[in-house]
C-alpha cells in the first residue's frame, strides 16, 4: 500500500467506501420494497374480501334474476345464499371462500383449504400460515346480517405475490448499481488527478530547485486558495527564505574570507621576512608582535563569527529567564567604566528594579558591544551616556555619544556584517558588533534605531516589549 501512488490510494479508499455505501443503500432500498409490497399485499387482500362482504345474502327463495345476470344460488338451512355475479373468489392472486363455521368450504376457492382447515376463525384479523415453507397471509371476516348467523369469508394469499416485482428491483440494482460504481471509480481517479496536479507541479520544482541549485525558481500553479495553493505559497515563502539566507551566507563567508585574508597574508609575510635571512633581536622581536597582533585579531573575529553563528542558527540554546535588567545595565557600565580610553567618561542612569524576561549573557552582549563602538568611535574627553528607563509597555535602552557621528547614507548599512562607517578606526573591530547588537535585540523581541549627525554624535536605541 504504501508504493502506491496517492492518486490510486485516494481512488481505492474512494471507491471501496463507494462499494459500502452502495452496498447498504441497496440492502435499505430491497428491504423497505419489501415491506411496501407486503403492506400492499396484505391492503389488497383485505380489501377483496370486504368488498366480498356485501356481494353475499341470504333469501328464503330464490329471487327473479334479470337473464343477463350470473348470480349463484346455494340451498342454506330454510332458504337460499345468493352470491353476487360480483363475488370475486380468484383477483390478483387472492382466493376468497365462503365458509361455515365448521370449516365447510361452500363457495369461492382456497389453494391451501387442508393445511388452514384446522385455523380457527378470527374476525377482522391477519393471519401468518406456512405452508412447505412459504408464508400465506389469512383474513377473515364474519358476515353478520340475517341468515348468515355462522357464515365465514376468508381470503388467503402468498406471500410471494410480490417476488416478480423484487426479483426485477433487484435484477435492476444488480446492472446499474455496479456500473454506476465502475463509473464513479473512474470519474475519481481522474479527478484525483486533476486535483492532485498542483502537488505534482510542486515536486517537479522542487526536484528542480534541488538538482539545479536554481533558488529564485518558484511554483506556479495559478491562482485560487484552497489548501495546495497555500501549500504552493508556503514553498514559495520557504524557497524566498532559503535564497536570502543562502544569499547571506554567501556574503558572510565573502565577507569573512575578506576580512581573514588580510591578517593570514601579513603573519605570513612577516614569517617569511624573518626566515628569508638572519635577523637582528628587535627585527625578530617586531616581527612576533606583528604576528601576535594579527593572531589576536584573527582570533576574535573567529570568535565573533562563531557567536554571531549560533545566535542566528542555534538560538534556543539561549535560555532566557527574569532577572533584574537595571542591575545588569549598572554593572556593565561600572566595568566599562574603567576603560578610561581617550578620556571619555562614560555615564549611565537607570531606573530602579526594572524586570526583564531575557538571556543575560546576550544582553550584557549587546550593551558591551555598543559602549564599546562609542569608545571606539568617541572624541578625545569625549562622553557617554547610557540611559535605561520605562514606557508604558516598553523598556528604552539607550547609547549616546558625542562623537564623529555617521552619515545618513550609511545609517541603513552600519548593522550589516563586517561593515564600518569609519576606515580609520577599523583596525580595532571586526565589524560584527553592531551586527551581533540587531542580532540580540530580534532575539528578545526588540527594535533597534539610530540617530546620528557627524560631528555631533550619535544615539542608539533599543526598545523592548514587556
Amino acid at each position: 500500500m504504501k508504493n502506491l501512488s496517492i492518486r490510486f490510494r485516494i481512488t481505492l479508499w474512494f471507491t471501496l467506501a463507494l462499494i459500502a455505501v452502495v452496498l447498504f443503500t441497496c440492502f435499505v432500498v430491497l428491504y423497505a420494497d419489501h415491506q411496501i409490497i407486503q403492506k400492499t399485499v396484505r391492503d389488497n387482500l383485505v380489501e377483496t374480501v370486504e368488498n366480498n362482504v356485501d356481494e353475499v345474502e341470504f333469501y328464503l327463495k330464490k329471487e327473479y334474476t334479470d337473464p343477463g345476470e350470473t348470480d349463484y344460488y346455494i340451498a342454506f338451512g330454510r332458504g337460499y345464499l345468493e352470491i353476487d355475479d360480483d363475488f370475486l373468489d380468484q383477483v390478483n392472486e387472492v382466493y376468497t371462500g365462503l365458509y361455515h363455521e365448521d370449516g365447510l368450504l361452500i363457495y369461492g376457492e382456497n389453494p391451501i383449504s387442508r393445511n388452514v382447515s384446522e385455523l380457527k376463525f378470527s374476525d377482522s384479523k391477519i393471519q401468518r400460515v406456512k405452508v412447505k415453507d412459504s408464508l400465506f397471509y389469512v383474513f377473515d371476516r364474519r358476515l353478520e346480517l340475517k341468515g348468515l348467523e355462522g357464515m365465514w369469508l376468508r381470503g388467503v394469499v402468498s406471500a410471494k405475490q410480490g417476488t416478480a416485482h423484487m426479483s426485477n428491483t433487484a435484477q435492476m440494482s444488480l446492472l446499474f448499481l455496479p456500473i454506476m460504481v465502475l463509473v464513479s471509480a473512474i470519474g475519481g481517479y481522474l479527478l484525483a488527478k486533476r486535483m492532485l496536479l498542483p502537488v505534482h507541479e510542486i515536486s517537479e520544482s522542487a526536484s528542480a530547485i534541488g538538482t539545479g541549485g536554481d533558488l529564485k525558481k518558484r511554483i506556479e500553479i495559478g491562482s485560487g486558495n484552497d489548501e495546495l495553493h497555500q501549500l504552493a505559497k508556503s514553498f514559495n515563502g520557504m524557497f524566498q527564505r532559503l535564497e536570502e539566507s543562502f544569499e547571506a551566507e554567501k556574503k558572510f563567508t565573502s565577507d569573512a574570507s575578506h576580512e581573514l585574508r588580510t591578517p593570514v597574508s601579513v603573519i605570513i609575510a612577516q614569517c617569511e621576512y624573518s626566515l628569508e635571512k638572519p635577523r637582528t633581536n628587535e627585527e625578530y622581536e617586531e616581527a612576533l608582535e606583528t604576528i601576535q597582533r594579527q593572531g589576536r585579531k584573527m582570533s576574535k573575529l573567529i570568535n565573533d563569527m562563531l557567536d554571531f553563528t549560533r545566535l542566528e542558527m542555534r538560538a534556543e540554546s539561549y535560555v532566557c529567564e527574569p532577572f533584574d535588567l537595571s542591575e545588569l545595565v549598572q554593572s556593565v557600565c561600572l566595568d566599562m567604566s574603567l576603560i578610561q580610553e581617550k578620556g571619555i567618561v562614560l555615564k549611565c542612569e537607570t531606573e530602579e528594579r526594572l524586570r526583564f524576561c531575557g538571556n543575560r549573557q546576550l544582553l550584557s552582549r549587546l550593551l558591551t558591544n555598543l559602549i564599546s563602538n562609542a569608545f571606539r568611535y568617541g572624541r578625545e574627553n569625549g562622553h557617554i551616556f547610557v540611559k535605561l528607563a520605562s514606557k508604558e509597555d516598553q523598556i528604552l535602552l539607550s547609547v549616546s555619544d558625542d562623537g564623529i557621528g555617521i552619515a545618513k547614507e550609511e545609517q541603513d548599512q552600519i548593522f550589516q556584517r563586517f561593515y564600518q562607517a569609519d576606515n580609520s578606526h577599523s583596525g580595532s573591530g571586526t565589524g560584527l558588533g553592531l551586527s551581533m547588537v540587531k542580532e540580540i535585540a530580534r532575539f528578545h523581541g526588540g527594535e533597534i534605531c539610530v540617530e546620528s549627525e557627524i560631528g555631533v554624535g550619535s544615539t542608539f536605541c533599543i526598545i523592548f516589549k514587556i
